[in-house]
């Protein structure tokens, strides 16, 4: 339906420009027989006011573009630099584990001959090493959660870049009278002209889906590895840095975008 609307709206435009042009040419050609040097003037007067207009908002929307990009590229460094440090943590906390483990076992074979009091000092450590377990797998849990959340972000980001820059040269190849005549027929604003213009094609909707669905296998193969037995570090490290260089490619994207959009 989105689809029909934009085409006869087209059509529309289209019409109403050939009329406009027409009658145009016939009102500047009686014009010129009349004041050729007064139409001159004031055709060039209007076209430099024009001009200025569209400089002034170029300059302003320039200024916004950079500002945004500055932010955004402050926020993924900042962003980067965290996961590098929690990816750092939390291979000091898989040998840390690994490490407890292997002393907790060594212990229970020396002490197995021994008090009861020793062995209770050894349940300790046992207990004490799961909590650091339990404690490994919320950090990993959380890591995770982090690392899809901030690429989901990059992917709306790139999202919302594409269709801004979509917009923009729809507008660009329109004059402010032609939009304004096109929600005149529409009997909407021109601010409700350009959300319709944003609405979100079929194919974007299913492409949106599939990342959705692909971005729930992962959280569930993370969740699997953390319930297998051990070793998995190999196999969870692999999955992060999947998830970590398609984050890498999103972002070289999105920088691209808004290098273009400046």
């Amino acid at each position: 339906m989105k689809r029909h609307l934009i085409e006869d709206l087209r059509s529309r435009l289209k019409a109403n420009q050939e009329n406009e042009k027409t009658s145009n040419e016939t009102l500047e050609s009686l014009e010129r027989k009349v004041k050729a040097l007064a139409g001159d003037c004031l055709n060039k007067k209007t076209s430099i006011d024009s001009l200025k207009q569209r400089l002034n908002v170029a300059t302003k929307e320039k200024s916004q573009y950079e500002q945004m990009y500055h932010k955004a590229k402050d926020e993924l460094e900042k962003k980067d630099l965290k996961l590098t440090n929690l990816e750092s943590k939390m291979m000091e906390t898989e040998c840390a584990m690994t490490e407890l483990e292997t002393t907790a076992s060594q212990q229970l074979h020396g002490l197995a001959k021994q008090s009861g009091q020793a062995l209770e000092t050894v349940q300790k450590k046992l207990l004490l090493t799961n909590d650091k377990v339990e404690e490994f797998m919320t950090f990993v849990k959380a890591l995770t959660r982090e690392l899809q959340h901030s690429v989901q972000e990059l992917r709306t980001k790139i999202k919302q870049a594409k269709k801004m820059g979509e917009v923009r040269a729809c507008k660009k190849g329109l004059s402010q009278e032609s939009v304004q005549l096109a929600a005149s027929i529409l009997n909407v604003s021109t601010t409700d002209l350009e959300e319709i213009l944003e609405v979100e094609d079929d194919e974007e909707t299913a492409k949106t889906k599939m990342e959705f669905e692909k971005d729930k296998e992962w959280l569930q193969y993370i969740q699997k590895l953390l319930e297998a037995q051990f070793p998995f570090a190999s196999y969870l490290m692999d999955a992060i840095m999947e998830k970590l260089n398609e984050k890498k490619k999103l972002l070289e994207e999105y920088s691209s975008l808004m290098k273009h959009t400046v």
